[in-house]
């Protein structure tokens, strides 16, 4: 299929971007990379009038240390995250989950931001941002604004951004040596997505973890943390913590898996995980 027709627009900054979505609403897209984008418009799942392409602006492709976090630009591909010595030092959570998203064609020009925007439940980037506590930062018609991201992610591809609000950048915590971050998802073939994910982070205390983020993917309607599951984990109990997954997760279940399948999943997947936490530092 084709898209429907649509006008064409190339913003060269960001006030000019949110102008544009300002003054055409809901029939108003931004396009970076296309990763998800461009199949929706050719299944005319989405059928904007106006594309506002937002790869002129300078700025958004820049990832750089910034006080005590990191700085991901919105245009920063995968594949530029991917090989980033500020990413694996700073934020190795990402190195380690983004070579499951996709193929390496969608990696060269899909952008992390992107996907945040656009926040699908299946998505590998969401729940790392979720399980890193990063910030999302947001610019609109009434100035710049950080949302968390515990606050950002709010239903079925429905986010904190407004109608004329542009993610301009995600600005992450810096992994300190005490950090752990964990990764794994079940898909059929490498490359699909996850019928179930899981994405982690925790701070060693002595043989112990705290501060323990569990963002599962897959699982619900948008990327959503296992909080039962993160205070048994930190008690140190790990059969409780994959218990307590009963009532931290709903998933429904679908044409690749029935709900139980997904939180046996969950399970096996959270053991996993809980291995590569307690795992010490190379």
């Amino acid at each position: 299929m084709k898209p429907a027709t649509f006008a064409y627009a190339r913003a060269q900054s960001v006030a000019e971007a949110v102008a544009a979505l300002a003054a055409h609403g809901d029939e108003a897209r931004l396009i970076a990379g296309g990763q998800s984008l461009v199949a929706m418009l050719n299944m005319r799942l989405s059928a904007p009038r106006l594309l506002i392409d937002i790869n002129a602006i300078s700025g958004l492709s820049e990832i750089a240390v910034e006080g005590d976090g990191l700085r991901i630009g919105a245009l920063v591909r995968y594949t530029q995250a991917l090989r980033a010595p500020l990413v694996a030092r700073h934020a190795p959570l990402l190195t380690r989950a983004i070579p499951h998203i996709a193929h390496a064609a969608i990696r060269n020009r899909g952008t992390l931001g992107g996907s945040v925007a656009f926040a699908d439940p299946a998505a590998e980037m969401p729940a790392c941002i979720l399980a890193l506590g990063a910030d999302i930062a947001i610019s609109g018609p009434d100035g710049a604004r950080v949302v968390a991201a515990d606050d950002f992610f709010l239903g079925l591809y429905e986010t904190a951004l407004g109608p004329a609000d542009m993610l301009t950048g995600l600005n992450l915590p810096l992994h300190g040596p005490d950090r752990r971050v964990g990764f794994a998802e079940f898909a059929r073939r490498h490359g699909d997505y996850a019928m179930v994910g899981l994405a982690a982070t925790a701070t060693a205390r002595g043989a112990g973890l705290g501060d323990v983020r569990l963002a599962y993917f897959s699982m619900g309607p948008c990327a959503v943390r296992a909080r039962g599951a993160e205070q048994a984990l930190e008690a140190g109990d790990l059969d409780a913590a994959v218990a307590a997954l009963e009532a931290d997760l709903d998933p429904t279940g679908d044409i690749h898996a029935s709900r139980d399948t997904k939180m046996h999943l969950a399970g096996v997947l959270l053991r996993r995980v809980a291995g590569q936490l307690s795992e010490q530092p190379q």
